[in-house]
């Protein structure tokens, strides 16, 4: 679930942008100078860029952070993922959002394979 203060913020961006993008149409039926069109592109995409970060920041960043903090308690250190999972928790703050999708995954399969030796244990 996105946090309410977050959609807002996102719609409200989404808005704006709305609003460029007519401004573009207009600024292309109206044959402006193409060095305003192109100005008028990169604030579109900057917006739309920025909108775009704050959804995957918070949705990846939280759901990353949960499935680090369940894999760390279903590992009590002799898993033989202990290092990897070690070396995943200590990135997670400084983690690049192109490869927070890399990580969770990577975290998804340390857990199955937990997961896996738990029930073969059993």
């Amino acid at each position: 679930m996105i946090p309410r203060d977050l959609s807002k913020d996102i719609k409200n961006r989404l808005q704006s942008i709305k609003g460029q993008l007519g401004g573009l149409i207009k600024m292309l039926d109206e044959e402006v100078d193409p060095d305003k069109i192109l100005l008028q592109f990169k604030a579109a995409q900057k917006g739309l860029d920025k909108a775009h970060f704050l959804l995957l920041d918070e949705t990846y960043r939280k759901a990353l952070a949960i499935k680090i903090s369940e894999t760390v308690e279903a590992c009590p250190g002799d898993c033989g993922n202990e290092d990897r999972i070690e070396f995943i928790r200590k990135r997670f703050p400084d983690l690049e959002l192109d490869t927070l999708t890399s990580q969770m995954k990577e975290i998804d399969e340390l857990r199955k394979r937990i997961n896996a030796s738990d029930s073969e244990k059993s």
